[in-house]
């Protein structure tokens, strides 16, 4: 297990790979993909591991798949960086169930996810007037697990938050669950300075920190130039980790020239790109990984849809400008033909 109590960290949300021809996990990719996280890039800039969030299509796999990649990440990351594990099932029973198999693989942190389910828990929870809909999912876990928790507060979308959960529930969630340690930005830009300054007063007021931990990368370039930045869980390292972290090194030294121009220079409009349709997010991030070439091929298991022929192609064209390798013509005329 990872040795360092400091959670405060860049987490990548990482995605699932499949076989190409099939929807069975590739266990192989999954490690290669594992060890392109273990260089040093990464791990010295504070890198961290999230295994099965939702960009890894955690919803649409088996419990023993969802064990099965936490015991291959635990094999692969040997305590270089932590690893936070998500935990979701269609019942608390089996969400709990879920967490204790990954607590004993050897994981450092559960990775936790509101409810999945019919729509009064869903597209219809009303989180502000009936917050123990997840708040008694997540006491069920702790009291299994009692590990450290990361959270995914997403909720119905809101003028004043984007997708994720008020100022109240979150301060009323941390006040009861001692374990959290790291709070997802699944925010709007205003709600992302709402809950950034929650936080800050929070530890000013009573010595709890909770990390922030930026999700949304189109926002990191404001949020790390206001210092509303304790580190991420993105999707978005899968693929373009290494000039996001050129980006978030160069902040953290002050030197605004080079951090302006990385993200002038194609990371602003990437990014801009992938997020501008939350009906299509990971969607984008299995394409751009795969365009990467980090997976075998950018398709997610049904019902998750299929790329659009138009996202491949715009999506490989904002990469090259950004000077990250991709793959060969061929590979994508390949699975453009397959569309």
């Amino acid at each position: 297990m990872f040795k360092n109590t400091n959670m405060d960290r860049l987490y990548v949300a990482l995605v699932t790979p499949y076989k190409d021809g099939s929807y069975e996990i590739d266990e192989q990719a999954l490690r290669n993909l594992l060890r392109y996280f273990m260089q040093d890039k990464f791990v010295e800039a504070g890198g961290g591991m999230i295994i099965n969030p939702e960009a890894g299509e955690l919803f649409y796999l088996t419990r023993e798949e969802k064990l099965r990649n936490v015991q291959i990440a635990v094999e692969e990351c040997k305590g270089k960086v932590p690893i936070f594990a998500g935990a979701l099932a269609l019942t608390t029973e089996e969400t709990v169930q879920v967490a204790v198999d990954a607590k004993n693989a050897g994981v450092d942190g559960i990775f936790v996810i509101p409810p999945m389910g019919s729509m009064d828990i869903t597209t219809s929870w009303n989180s502000d007037k009936y917050p123990e809909v997840w708040i008694d999912l997540v006491k069920a876990i702790a009291a299994e697990v009692n590990l450290p928790m990361i959270t995914h507060p997403v909720g119905a979308p809101s003028a004043a938050y984007g997708i994720g959960i008020s100022r109240d529930v979150t301060l009323q969630m941390i006040a009861e669950i001692p374990n959290i340690v790291g709070w997802k930005m699944t925010y709007s830009y205003e709600g992302f300075k709402t809950i950034a300054k929650t936080l800050r007063n929070l530890e000013q007021e009573s010595s709890r920190h909770v990390g922030i931990l930026g999700a949304t990368a189109n926002l990191f370039h404001e949020v790390l130039l206001n210092e509303k930045f304790d580190g991420t869980v993105t999707g978005s390292f899968n693929y373009a980790m290494e000039p996001m972290i050129d980006h978030i090194a160069a902040w953290k030294r002050g030197d605004l020239a080079l951090a302006k121009k990385i993200w002038n220079l194609g990371l602003s409009d990437l990014h801009a790109y992938i997020y501008s349709e939350w009906s299509r997010l990971h969607v984008r991030y299995k394409i751009a990984t795969w365009l990467r070439g980090l997976v075998p091929h950018p398709f997610m298991r049904p019902p998750m849809p299929k790329p659009k022929k138009e996202e491949i192609l715009a999506i490989k064209d904002l990469l090259r400008v950004t000077g990250v390798s991709i793959i060969t013509e061929q590979q994508v005329e390949k699975v453009l033909s397959e569309l």
